[in-house]
């Protein structure tokens, strides 16, 4: 079954459109990472998904419901963790829940929403007393309350340390694990590449790279770096290199693995050590890097 489904999804602000036409599905169940720079269109998105805007142009549904039209169907069944919370600040922790369970149907217990954030210890905590990082876990306890079907993630580990952004990942992969398709948009390309299954790069409100997430870095080409010999100039090299940094020989080759076997061997048969030898696949921010790079040429082009 097909949680969220966008065709043709276009919104403007008067003559700045923000979306142009994007389309795109995700299954029950997946974690979906939407991903671009600032500005590029995804926020809006959300926000149409959520039943916040309506399209211009397109289709939008939710579970098979409009978010505008079906909207407080869609609201009982999605949760959504926006990048700003509206908290007040003097209200304890357990204050907070408890006010927000008195607007959700067949809410979790307070004990069981803190307890999956990490923030038992915290209960009787005023809200303005927390670090950022955990008003960001507050507000994933308050999205979660309704155990959705859908749940929308606008950048939820921002201002977390690396030990709670690590049980953060782990409350979302238990999420979907249990059935709930989530939505997640974030800065962070590490955190997108360790939970989605799938995604979409958006830029200038268009969609410009998707598919699934193992698939997509699979196309993509890896990355070998050594400390280059003093005696050895790159065009003696058996891989072709990309770029020399001071003494660093960068190589992007579709089989790192293959492409260090071969220098290692080249190497040995002529008694040289390459010092510092990194191989790495593929990676988002290869990904960005290669359509920033794209979109550079492009413009010199047209220029």
């Amino acid at each position: 079954m097909t949680a969220i489904q966008v065709a043709g999804l276009a919104k403007s602000y008067g003559d700045f459109a923000a979306v142009k036409g994007v389309s795109f599905g995700v299954p029950q169940g997946e974690i979906f990472a939407l991903l671009g720079r600032n500005g590029a269109g995804k926020t809006t998105t959300v926000e149409v998904l959520a039943g916040f805007q309506a399209p211009d142009e397109g289709t939008v549904r939710v579970l098979g419901l409009d978010p505008v039209r079906d909207r407080a169907e869609v609201r009982a069944r999605t949760g959504i963790m926006l990048q700003e919370a509206g908290f007040f600040p003097d209200l304890t922790v357990a204050q907070t829940v408890d006010a927000w369970r008195d607007f959700v149907a067949a809410p979790r217990p307070r004990a069981e929403a803190l307890e999956l954030v990490g923030l038992e210890a915290r209960a009787a905590t005023k809200v303005r007393q927390l670090s950022g990082g955990e008003r960001r876990r507050l507000d994933l306890a308050l999205a979660t309350l309704s155990r959705p079907d859908v749940l929308f993630l606008d950048e939820p580990t921002t201002g977390m340390d690396p030990e709670a952004r690590q049980n953060t990942w782990e409350v979302i992969r238990g999420l979907a694990g249990q059935g709930t398709t989530v939505l997640l948009t974030t800065h962070y390309l590490e955190e997108a590449q360790r939970l989605a299954s799938s995604m979409a790069i958006m830029d200038r409100g268009l969609i410009i790279a998707s598919g699934g997430m193992a698939e997509t870095l699979a196309a993509q080409t890896g990355r070998v770096a050594f400390e280059l010999p003093a005696s050895v100039t790159p065009e003696e090299l058996p891989v072709p290199v990309a770029t020399v940094e001071g003494r660093t020989a960068v190589c992007r080759v579709a089989d790192p693995d293959l492409a260090a076997q071969t220098l290692l061997s080249w190497a040995g048969e002529r008694g040289l050590r390459l010092r510092g030898l990194e191989v790495r696949t593929a990676t988002l921010e290869d990904l960005f890097l290669d359509l920033a790079a794209g979109e550079k040429s492009e413009k010199k082009e047209v220029a």
